[in-house]
């Protein structure tokens, strides 16, 4: 790990001001996935801002009956929250699906939303990343691509967001709350937070340099049935081979999204108008344009399969 320094922010836009200032500087707070890259060489910051004083951590309702989630609840306590688990109930349990115990107590809202692709190749430094080392090329691309992207890829990159809390935010149509350094806040709608990588696989996110994730809303409750169902090489410990979150009504119209298949939680509301004909048309619609590998090809009726069994289940 190369050396940094390290600072404590005492609010947000002190937090926001300090990575401004400071060139090379990223934001901490859980830390499981940041330490992690720092220890391979991947992320080098030249200094860190430690953001868990910044009063963060508090979930509330809001005035229209949604819930407004402090950037840094973590998600164990998140998860285990009364109204989400009520109201929310796809988040609780895709929250449940992803890592172990131990890191989701560490893990906050914010850092879960900003969690970094577990593709093979961006994690081997000796192979070619675009998104690791950009112009460099993507090793993945003709390599072994078995756990990645087969829709909304590019000649750059086929990687795979690895979030389960994102794809049940994206089906709920939250909002992203950030301060810039200036204090100038901005409300990012969570369909526009991921990007695909096109030619710029390095960028992520919406987000701008030193920009800092205040919160995450979630518009008032969605009725019907709430499942989020994963499907992963092992029973716990392991990130999506396919995840399927949905909202389903009596009538069997709702909502649904779609992880492990792409660059960012997959979402196509035009699908969703299929859901009361079953699996095979809304998968259709969803993946039209998918452009899988030799080795990942197995993904899309894999997807078909989970929402038959996401709305089995749905429907009791």
């Amino acid at each position: 790990m190369k050396p940094f320094t390290y600072e404590r922010a005492g609010s947000p836009a002190e937090a926001a001001s300090a990575a401004a200032r400071v060139q090379g500087a990223r934001f901490i707070a859980g830390g499981t996935n940041l330490l992690d890259l720092m220890k391979l060489q991947i992320e080098t910051p030249m200094h860190l801002i430690d953001v868990n004083g910044v009063g963060l951590d508090r979930i509330e309702a809001t005035r229209d009956g949604g819930l407004r989630i402090g950037a840094l609840v973590r998600n164990t306590d998140l998860a285990a929250d009364k109204r989400v688990r009520r109201d929310y109930a796809v988040l609780s349990r895709a929250l449940l699906a992803g890592a172990s115990g131990q890191l989701r107590n560490r893990a906050t809202t914010a850092g879960n939303l900003l969690q970094r692709t577990r593709c093979p190749y961006f994690y081997d430094t000796n192979q070619p990343c675009n998104k690791r080392q950009p112009g460099s090329g993507c090793g993945a691309i003709g390599g072994y691509s078995r756990q990645l992207g087969v829709i909304g890829v590019s000649d750059a990159c086929i990687a795979t967001n690895p979030s389960d809390m994102a794809v049940a935010m994206r089906l709920l149509d939250a909002t992203v709350e950030t301060v810039k350094p200036g204090g100038e806040t901005r409300a990012i709608p969570i369909a526009d937070f991921h990007r695909l990588p096109g030619d710029t696989p390095h960028i992520e996110t919406a987000l701008e340099p030193a920009e800092l994730i205040t919160a995450v809303t979630l518009p008032k409750p969605l009725g019907g049935r709430h499942v989020y169902k994963k499907v992963r090489d092992r029973a716990s410990y392991a990130f999506a081979l396919v995840s399927v979150a949905a909202v389903v009504q009596r009538d069997g119209s709702g909502r649904i999204a779609v992880g492990g298949v792409a660059h960012k939680p997959w979402r196509v509301e035009a699908a969703e108008a299929d859901l009361p004909r079953g699996a095979k048309p809304v998968a259709a619609r969803l993946l039209a344009g998918a452009t899988p590998t030799h080795d990942n090809a197995f993904k899309l009726p894999l997807t078909e399969r989970t929402i038959a069994a996401v709305l089995s289940e749905a429907k009791g």
